[in-house]
């Protein structure tokens, strides 16, 4: 087994020996590092898995663990400080998967994500650019995808001593801000200056993530960012259509942050498609 495999399933692990375990959740972590010890492309296996209503948050964290394992050089110095926290991020999020999945379950998951995976492929949807009825944001939305997404971005209190925590506060902080923004995009002109404010913070965040590791999230600041300066240009117009597609990728920023046990695949596939649709538009002086 390869260096990255070895890593991913120790920290697998190592999470799971902070869990309470019953026989079948045993299993289950066992058939978990089974799956990613045999994966013959174990980067596609993750973005399968990332498909999945059961593995997508979790799916996630390993992709951000893979990323950092692949790209670039690492830091042979630091990899053990590395590992203790990449293994404190996956304990919510492995402990959520097994009390969701038995055995039997895990392996049906699996069979459907690959047979899924055999003709679609992620993130590449058909998408347009067409404006929706309605101004109002929520206009059309059914009260479960209203709830949802106000389970996910609501305010909660930060707990204290975690090893995430200033990390967390740092991007979460500007984004209710940002929300607002988006929601008034329909009904009214933005200030200039608020959205470029707005773009270099998240371009900051952006890039913090990025160093930390964390892929997903660095990509959903950078979509936004990038969605608010061609609105700045005139050189995308804010549709319903566009605006629940940056939303989107908040509410994925939010889930992921704070662990939210909420299915957030339509949200990651929404705003990785409208990010492969804005990456060739020109932002024009």
């Amino acid at each position: 087994m390869d260096f990255i495999k070895q890593y991913i399933n120790q920290s697998i692990s190592a999470a799971s020996n902070n869990l309470r375990l019953d026989t079948q959740k045993i299993e289950v972590v066992s058939l978990l590092r089974e799956f990613i010890s045999k994966a013959d492309n174990l980067e596609k296996e993750i973005k399968l898995l990332k498909t999945s209503t059961e593995f997508s948050t979790f799916a996630i964290r390993l992709a951000d663990i893979h990323r950092y394992l692949t790209q670039g050089s690492i830091d042979l110095i630091k990899i053990s400080d590395k590992f203790k926290e990449h293994t404190q991020y996956l304990i919510s999020d492995l402990s959520r998967l097994l009390d969701s999945l038995n055995p039997n379950t895990f392996r049906e998951a699996i069979k459907k994500i690959r047979e899924n995976g055999l003709s679609n492929k992620i993130g590449l949807s058909n998408y347009s650019f067409q404006e929706n009825n309605g101004n109002n944001y929520y206009s059309g939305k059914s009260e479960t995808e209203i709830l949802k997404e106000k389970i996910i971005m609501e305010d909660e209190p930060i707990e204290s001593g975690m090893l995430f925590q200033n990390f967390e506060e740092v991007i979460l902080q500007p984004i209710k801000n940002v929300d607002e923004i988006l929601k008034t995009l329909l009904t009214a002109a933005p200030d200039p200056e608020e959205l470029i404010r707005y773009c270099e913070i998240l371009e900051s965040n952006g890039n913090l993530a990025e160093e930390r590791g964390f892929e997903i999230i660095s990509n959903m600041h950078n979509i936004v960012a990038k969605a608010l300066l061609l609105i700045r240009a005139n050189e995308l117009t804010p549709t319903k259509q566009i605006v629940e597609s940056m939303r989107a990728c908040l509410i994925v920023i939010v889930a992921v942050v704070k662990g939210k046990d909420v299915d957030i695949t339509s949200y990651l596939n929404k705003a990785e498609s409208f990010g492969l649709q804005i990456k060739s538009i020109k932002i024009e002086g």
